[in-house]
Order: C-alpha cells, then sequence, then structure tokens
C-alpha cells in the first residue's frame, strides 16, 4: 500500500470516533480527502461530503460511515466506579479487564473496566454473561464528587486499542469498522484525480455519521444529495476462522477480495455492472447473499426518495465488533479501485433501471 494511504488509514483508524461524537475523525477525512476535491462540506450533524467533477452527470455516491460502537458515562456510584450505556454493539463479555478512554470535555480520562479475579468467583453458581449494566470502569478515583470533576454523564468511551500490523497484509484494530470504507471512498477521490477530465459523472465520496444506533446518518446526506446511484462500503463477517458455521453464513474469507452482496437492496444492474468492471481489471470478487436486510447504510439509501440504485461492498472482517478485528490490507486496496472503475464506466446522464 502507498505510505501516505496507509498512513491516512492508521491516523483515521487511530483516531476516536464513537456514535454521536465522530468530529475528531471526520477532521483527519476532510483534511485529506480534500486534497482530491474539488469542494468539500459538511452538514447539521456532522456528515462529510467531498465533490469530485463537480457538475456532472450522473451524481455517483460513495458512502460510508464515520462512527465506530462505543459506550457513554451513565452512572457514577458513591465510591467512584463508572457504569455505562453502549451505542452500538458493544460485547459486554469481551469488555471486561480492557483499558479505556473516557473522552471528557477537558481531555482523554484513562480507565480500566474491572474485572474481578477467578479466586473471588469460586462456587458461583452464576456463570452468565454480563450485561451492559455490570460493567465498571475505574479511573483510579474513589469518589463520586472526584469523578464528576473529570467526566461527565453523557462523555464517550472507547477502548484504548490502536491499529497494529499483525502478519503479511493483515493489521489489527479495534475500529475497522468502518475507517476501512471511509478510507475506500478517499481514497476513489485521489484514484480519479489522475482521470480528471475522463469521466462523465459527479462523484460525491461520503463519510456518514451514526450509521450503529439506526443508520442515521446515510438517512440524512442521501435524502440531501439525492443521488443517481450510490455505493456503500462496508466490513462484513469473515468466517474462516473456528466455530463458524458456513452453512449459515457463508463462506468468505480474508484474502479473497472484497464482497459483493446479492439480493434485497442490491440493484441487480449496479451490481452486474461492478461484476462487470473487476472482471476487465482483474479484480478478485467473493459473493454473499442476504435475505430482508443488509445491516449497513445500504438499507436506508436505496430507499430514499423515489429510489436509489445501490450496492454494497464489504471488506471480509474477523472478529467484528471486537477490540482485535482483522483485516487484508491487500483486500482493501482493491475496494477503491473497484469503486474508481465503476466511475470511469458510468457514460454522461446514465441510469441505472431494472430491466423488465
Amino acid at each position: 500500500m502507498r505510505t501516505e494511504s496507509l498512513q491516512f488509514l492508521e491516523t483515521l483508524v487511530n483516531t476516536p470516533s464513537p456514535v454521536g461524537h465522530e468530529t475528531r475523525g471526520q477532521r483527519v477525512w476532510l483534511d485529506y480527502a480534500g486534497a482530491f476535491a474539488d469542494e468539500t462540506f459538511s452538514d447539521a450533524y456532522g456528515n462529510c461530503v467531498a465533490l469530485g467533477n463537480k457538475g456532472g452527470s450522473p451524481r455517483i455516491m460513495l458512502a460510508a460511515h464515520a462512527d465506530e460502537i462505543a459506550m457513554v458515562v451513565n452512572y457514577v456510584t458513591d465510591e467512584g466506579f463508572i457504569h455505562v450505556r453502549r451505542t452500538g454493539g458493544i460485547n459486554p463479555a469481551i469488555t471486561r479487564a480492557q483499558r479505556a478512554i473516557i473522552h471528557s470535555r477537558n481531555g482523554p480520562v484513562p480507565g480500566v473496566f474491572g474485572s474481578v479475579a477467578p479466586h473471588l468467583t469460586k462456587g458461583d453458581n452464576d456463570k452468565k454473561d454480563p450485561a451492559i449494566h455490570d460493567l465498571f470502569l475505574d479511573i483510579g478515583v474513589s469518589s463520586r464528587d472526584e469523578v464528576l470533576k473529570l467526566v461527565r454523564i453523557g462523555d464517550p468511551i472507547t477502548l484504548n486499542d490502536r491499529f497494529e500490523r499483525l502478519r503479511g497484509d493483515l493489521a489489527v484494530a479495534r475500529a475497522f469498522d468502518n475507517r476501512i470504507g471511509t478510507w475506500a471512498v478517499a481514497e476513489t477521490l485521489r484514484l480519479l484525480k489522475d482521470h480528471a477530465g475522463k469521466f462523465a459523472a459527479e462523484v460525491c465520496a461520503v463519510s456518514n455519521v451514526q450509521e450503529e444506533v439506526g443508520l442515521l446518518g446515510a438517512r440524512q446526506i442521501a435524502y440531501t444529495l439525492k443521488p443517481d446511484v450510490a455505493l456503500v462500503v462496508d466490513v462484513t463477517h469473515a468466517t474462516d476462522y473456528p466455530t463458524i458455521d458456513k452453512r449459515q453464513h457463508g463462506d468468505i474469507r480474508i484474502g479473497k477480495g472484497p464482497a459483493l452482496t446479492h439480493g434485497g437492496c442490491n440493484h441487480p444492474e449496479v451490481v452486474a455492472r461492478l461484476e462487470a468492471v473487476a472482471e476487465k481489471a482483474g479484480l478478485a470478487l467473493q459473493h454473499e447473499a442476504m435475505s430482508a436486510t443488509s445491516g449497513t447504510d445500504t438499507d436506508v439509501i436505496f430507499w430514499t426518495r423515489g429510489g436509489i440504485p445501490s450496492a454494497l461492498i464489504s471488506l471480509p472482517n474477523r472478529y467484528m465488533h471486537s477490540p482485535v478485528e482483522v483485516v487484508s490490507l491487500a483486500d482493501l486496496e482493491k475496494i477503491p479501485v473497484l469503486m474508481a472503475e465503476f466511475v470511469l464506466s458510468v457514460a454522461k446522464g446514465e441510469q441505472f433501471k431494472v430491466k423488465i
């Protein structure tokens, strides 16, 4: 991977962007994407857009969500321990004994989620997984008053895990879901910059907010932009490790390329075009099926206004919604290439409609 692109990814992943508090990560994204855009802007809730080939037709939206799963300060005991609420799909069972950062108005406050030693739980009959309200955060003080001098109810919390190369082209981080997506749409703009004047479409690269709590930012910005077609980038579950039932979850492997989703919100003509440009460019793809929903922003973008032809491109991700998400950087690099080839293939004013 290009050195500057890898540095951008690492910075993006390491910059906390909890649900509803995405501003710091959005600033990183805008600073990078803006170098390849004709114009950038943000809306009332912090959805960010970088435009390429402004005024072109059709309007293509490349969308990914900026937010990461997180927690917020909910209650403080008299002894100074903090209980939390979740924002997004936090798993309490793997959150115990983790280091964390509370992002207060006065700066970061470090803490640890307490974990009772097994010596003190011998003989306990109740072995069920903890609920989110069972977790408690210790920031090293001894009273409620001391805590509230440092943090406030509602301050966001993220786990303190950072980007690291694992082996070869594999990398690990806490928030590849979905910094890989916002990285990919910005990188697509960079690739298209080399083709200025050679494609017809206007490109709206979007880093949208609050996906993890209801696909909310995508609803807002899709309604505003009213694109003619949308490509959405997110992660999908890799199923290439022990205990995963492929009969239920399909066969998606790290290192075998990005995945296209078929069915539902995924417009068949947009998917077919992606397959065609991938074949022409020699890009390996994987395929997965969906039933009612995809669980991504595609679900709300495609029905906005009168319907927006949309397709989902996913990066295989092991151990999703954990501090140790693992992805292939080689797989990731293929996604902006695929989207750039799609943009280059679209004719002036072209529309995507189901053939009847």
